[in-house]
């Protein structure tokens, strides 16, 4: 089995102060990524920076205090990669991916945006530049021998069933008609597949992401925004999918939560757990 966790911490050093060290000393995954770190990792006390029994591929963000991203493995990667090799992103502290035995497992964090400002035109740059790079990973990858999985905070909720308030939302930055028709083209021609979904074809959600603001947590008001994107080898053999929802509102320790994948993939390798 491989198993995958995917978090948005909305910010590491806060993260660590209210249970994430405790979720990741219990989690069972064998790849744990993570979106929103927003530090650099000499910022970080050194049992966040480099836990022990993980090795630690960290990409931060060249303007202090945003974004940033990293993936952790229970196994030594063989390479790791960071950004995507487009220059205005490739400090941006928004994408890095590792290669284990037979699989690449990437961490991305994709520009929230807002409607009419410069940040949704970021927004747009970065997903037209993305695609093809998504296309090119999947070809690399298979030449090489492996599967490829892209999790994270994807920022756009693909159908009604991804968001509580759709109706009201579909005006909005991360429900944008052509955001959608953007995840349609990274389901259809770049050959990925959305794990959950496809584990869960009938049901509202899990929504992963819900405002700090108001009663939204409480009231399962929420965004499916958190994505394990999957090559279609590796997604066949997707066994379960479980959003870990905090049990009540003051257990949480970030207002996403996060999305655990487990594949029948015996080929990624044995790891060795501390």
């Amino acid at each position: 089995m491989l198993t995958v966790s995917s978090i948005n911490v909305n910010g590491l050093r806060a993260a660590a102060k209210k249970g994430y060290l405790e979720w990741l000393a219990a989690t069972t995954a064998d790849v744990v990524c993570l979106q929103e770190v927003r530090a650099e990792p000499g910022q970080l006390p050194d049992e966040v920076r480099s836990p022990g029994g993980w090795h630690v591929a960290h990409a931060y963000s060249e303007v202090k205090g945003r974004n940033g991203v990293a993936v952790l493995t229970r196994e030594a990667p063989q390479a790791v990669r960071i950004g995507f090799g487009v220059p205005e992103f490739e400090h941006s502290g928004r994408y890095v991916e590792v290669e284990l035995a037979d699989v690449v497992v990437a961490s991305l964090y994709l520009p929230s945006g807002d409607v009419g400002t410069p940040r949704q035109d970021e927004k747009d740059r970065f997903m037209a530049a993305f695609l093809p790079y998504l296309v090119e990973l999947r070809d690399k990858a298979a030449a090489d021998g492996r599967e490829v999985l892209v999790c994270g905070d994807w920022n756009i909720a693909h159908r009604a069933e991804d968001l509580k308030a759709w109706k009201t939302n579909q005006k909005s930055s991360g429900f944008l008609p052509e955001e959608r028709a953007w995840l349609d083209r990274v389901f259809g021609e770049a050959g990925y597949v959305d794990v959950v979904r496809s584990l869960h074809p009938d049901v509202t959600g899990p929504y992963t992401w819900w405002s700090y603001r108001g009663k939204a947590f409480d009231n399962d008001s929420g965004w499916r925004i958190d994505l394990v994107c999957a090559t279609e080898g590796i997604a066949a053999s997707a066994t379960s999918a479980v959003v870990e929802r905090a049990a009540t509102y003051a257990e949480r320790w970030s207002d996403h939560a996060p999305v655990t994948v487990s594949f029948d993939w015996p080929s990624a390798g044995p790891t060795t757990r501390p």
